[in-house]
């Protein structure tokens, strides 16, 4: 019998190219385990509210009531929810062509569009304009949107750091063309290189490479830092000399645990730069509700805002959002409500700041009580977490370990990390899924469990480290610099 279209010797090769580490065989693994009755602690991927992040109020509320606007009309609407959350509804309602449950222009709603250029603009002090604002189902559909847009085969490129997000790697595979990686140096707190940059372009250009695209993830996901001005300005610099889109993947925006390095968008600086770079230099920058002190993963609601891209091709990427009709409606009022919150003197302000604040100050401590427990560990050593999620610490595997990995057909960083979830029950992403220096190994981790879980957490992960050390490492003493 010849073979049938989704027989799997028949698939789109590119699709068996995706490899996708945050779900992959640590995740399936704990899940199975899970299944068994094991404990799990699930912080391989930045999902705050599966790991007990409480929601904020007002934003549920709103989007309560324009779920069921029923509500509104009940006489006693207002014994249960306060006045602004009641006009904010009716606001949002106000918006759509029949409420939630209708499908929206494919850019998205333009009142929220409207309220995403605002905020911009509040943020970066220039004007933004909502028609060149695209809704779409959380950030990562935007990414897959924008890279489907610039890669046109095999021999385009897309400059990627390195460690990096697998959401670029899985989706240039899936789309065809060549990821070109540059390092981040881990020595200098994960800071760029901006000759690490020109060697990378060059050594794709000696290939065969058109390099199209940067990417810059900005705090950074998996490794935390933050770039800095002077960073961002070289990046800019760069990608105009070398007539490439920059991408600038600001999903952790809000997530800033430190005060040396606050957030600066990639817009803002190129517009601080003046011509002609910021006349021509073509950038497209995501945000979420995902992330931030929202965590509203499961909402799907982001953006992306296009600088300096022609009109003709806004069109096309028009055209081709059109194909899916229409962002979700509520993820859009999620992401209205994120970037227009309440405002000094509305009924919810106060509340709205003690939440948002709460969960920001804690994390900020997550933070320093996981980059310290890694640090107390044996052959384990990072970076504090400036920004984002997620801590990623260099686990420094003893030559007996990674024979031992060798032996078991599992890459090293797999192998410790597979050990680590059937010990602890914590469930991590091996550093060989982002990307890493030939020899140097890594887990990444999010900061997300609560914090009253985290000290147990990390006494649990320094008893299972000094145990594998102590069961793998000669005992003449061993280190890797």
């Amino acid at each position: 019998m010849s073979p049938k279209g989704l027989d799997y010797e028949t698939l789109n090769e590119n699709v068996k190219k995706v490899q996708y580490a945050v779900r992959g065989e640590l995740y399936l693994r704990a899940s199975e385990l899970q299944k068994e009755g094991k404990k799990i602690i699930f912080t391989n991927v930045g999902n705050p509210h599966a790991l007990g992040q409480k929601p904020l109020t007002f934003p549920r509320q709103v989007v309560a009531l324009c779920q069921a606007p029923f509500l509104l009309d009940d006489p006693n609407v207002g014994l249960i929810f306060p006045a602004d959350a009641i006009a904010r509804a009716k606001h949002y309602l106000t918006l759509t062509t029949g409420g939630l449950g209708a499908y929206s222009d494919s850019r998205g709603l333009p009142g929220v569009r409207k309220e995403v250029a605002e905020f911009i603009e509040r943020r970066d002090g220039y004007p933004s304009d909502p028609e060149l604002i695209f809704l779409t189902d959380g950030a990562s559909k935007g990414v897959m949107q924008i890279l489907n847009t610039i890669i046109r085969g095999e021999r385009d490129g897309i400059l990627v750091p390195v460690p990096q997000y697998p959401l670029y790697s899985a989706t240039i595979s899936l789309f065809g063309g060549s990821l070109v990686p540059y390092y981040l140096e881990e020595t200098a707190n994960w800071g760029l290189d901006v000759n690490n940059l020109r060697q990378s372009v060059a050594q794709a250009r000696s290939r065969g490479i058109t390099v199209r695209a940067m990417v810059i993830i900005n705090p950074g996901n998996p490794t935390g830092q933050c770039l800095s001005e002077a960073n961002l300005k070289e990046i800019l610099r760069f990608c105009y000399h070398e007539n490439l889109v920059l991408l600038g993947d600001e999903v952790y925006q809000q997530n800033i645990y430190q005060d040396e390095r606050p957030f600066l968008s990639a817009r803002k600086v190129m517009l601080d730069m003046g011509p002609p770079i910021s006349r021509e230099l073509q950038l497209v920058s995501f945000h979420t509700v995902s992330k931030g002190y929202w965590g509203e993963c499961g909402q799907r609601g982001g953006y992306f805002e296009m600088t300096n891209i022609p009109p003709q091709t806004v069109d096309e990427i028009y055209k081709v959002a059109s194909i899916s009709l229409s962002p979700n409606v509520p993820g859009q009022i999620f992401l209205g409500l994120m970037v227009n919150p309440p405002k000094p003197g509305d009924i919810s302000y106060l509340k709205f700041v003690t939440e948002s604040k709460g969960i920001l100050e804690s994390l900020r401590r997550r933070a320093q009580i996981m980059t310290d427990g890694f640090n107390s560990c044996r052959n384990v050593v990072c970076n504090f977490t400036e920004g984002a999620m997620y801590s990623f610490p260099q686990i420094r595997l003893p030559p007996k370990a990674m024979e031992a990995a060798r032996r078991a057909g599992k890459v090293p960083d797999v192998f410790y990390c597979l050990k680590l979830l059937e010990a602890t029950g914590i469930s991590t992403v091996p550093g060989s899924g982002f990307g890493q220096k030939e020899g140097v190994f890594h887990l990444r981790t999010t900061i997300l469990p609560a914090e009253e879980d985290m000290p147990a957490i990390m006494a649990s992960f320094k008893k299972f480290n000094d145990e594998f050390m102590e069961q793998y490492e000669d005992h003449r003493g061993y280190s890797r610099m």
